[in-house]
């Protein structure tokens, strides 16, 4: 794939104006709230494996409204506590899968929560999480990303990126884990999460963000038609003077609204090449990212971005934070 979007001049510039209600704040809160108001205490069951360095557990926390989401906990057997914690959150389509395949954050010595993704979880990798919520019912074109939009309240990201606030909150309270040092990380739908708890938690000391999927929502449909933005597109061509009633939803949900809350140091990544979550969608986000900032560009790399090497890059960034674990 060859470059198709804006030049990297035109990328470190680019702000695009956010369309931003006037009661974002107060949705989010409210949400919050009531999801706070709904709780119950977290479940960490002891779970058996043959991995000798790592224990697990299984875990179900109260995410959405109280409603239960499960996750791995992945602890290393050696290292002084309390420890650091990284939390992830996984790309669409998937779900939690099995605990050996999460052992990288743990392997370093992080205590490290992976978030289950409600509904999904039938695309790449598994999951053991339902949408239990019927608020999403409703005309849909398959997949998650037109989920319960015709309405804010409605609509499937709100209750993912409440799960994802509440897992957060759950990790801040385990007795292993260093409150202070608590890090969110993930790709694209799971870049998004990370931005999006980056915006509402100020409780995180870093997010490390990668290739992230739902920023600037109209510039993405116009310019690419993989999936899942294509998803809005094909909605949109059926429901054709109903666009504004959908961006207006988006509008509570666009990782530029979040990105300008945040406080946290946030270490991106994007591939300029990548035909999934354009260049100049995750630029956008970037640009208005609220705390200390930097971005790893890959020229000749689709949504795949860094991989491994962006990786030794989020390791050198959480060392200079100071979030790494102690011998």
């Amino acid at each position: 794939m060859p470059l198709f979007d804006l030049s990297m001049p035109e990328l470190r510039a680019y702000c695009p104006p956010r369309d931003e209600p006037a009661d974002f704040d107060t949705f989010w809160s409210e949400t919050l709230s009531k999801s706070r108001a709904a709780a119950f205490e977290p479940v960490f069951s002891e779970f058996e494996t043959a991995l000798r360095t790592v224990a697990v557990f299984d875990v179900t926390f109260s995410g959405y409204m109280g409603q239960p989401v499960r996750g791995w906990l992945l602890v290393p057997k050696v290292g002084q506590q309390p420890l650091p914690a990284v939390i992830q959150y996984i790309g669409y389509g998937g779900g939690r899968a099995f605990p050996f395949n999460h052992l990288l954050w743990a392997s370093l010595g992080y205590a490290s929560l992976v978030m289950d993704t409600r509904g999904q979880g039938g695309t790449w990798s598994p999951g053991d999480t339902p949408d239990l919520d019927d608020e999403g019912s409703g005309p849909q074109h398959p997949g998650f990303l037109t989920r319960g939009i015709w309405d804010r309240h409605s609509y499937y990201y709100r209750r993912l990126i409440s799960d994802a606030v509440r897992a957060v909150e759950v990790m801040l309270r385990h007795p292993l884990v260093d409150p202070k040092r608590v890090v969110v990380c993930g790709a694209s739908q799971g870049g998004g999460l990370a931005l999006a708890v980056a915006g509402l938690s100020d409780q995180i000391c870093a997010a490390l963000i990668d290739v992230p999927f739902l920023c600037h929502y109209r510039r993405a449909v116009e310019i690419t038609d993989e999936r899942p933005y294509s998803e809005l597109t094909k909605f949109l061509s059926v429901h054709q003077t109903r666009a504004e009633e959908v961006f207006r939803t988006l509008s509570y949900f666009d990782g530029m609204n979040f990105a300008a809350r945040a406080k946290a140091p946030g270490l991106f990544s994007v591939g300029l090449m990548d035909i999934i979550c354009p260049p100049s969608t995750v630029f956008a986000a970037y640009n208005y990212y609220g705390g200390e900032r930097e971005i790893k560009v890959w020229p000749f790399n689709g949504h795949e971005a860094g991989e491994h090497n962006q990786r030794l890059e989020q390791f050198t960034f959480l060392e200079r934070l100071g979030v790494y674990p102690k011998d």
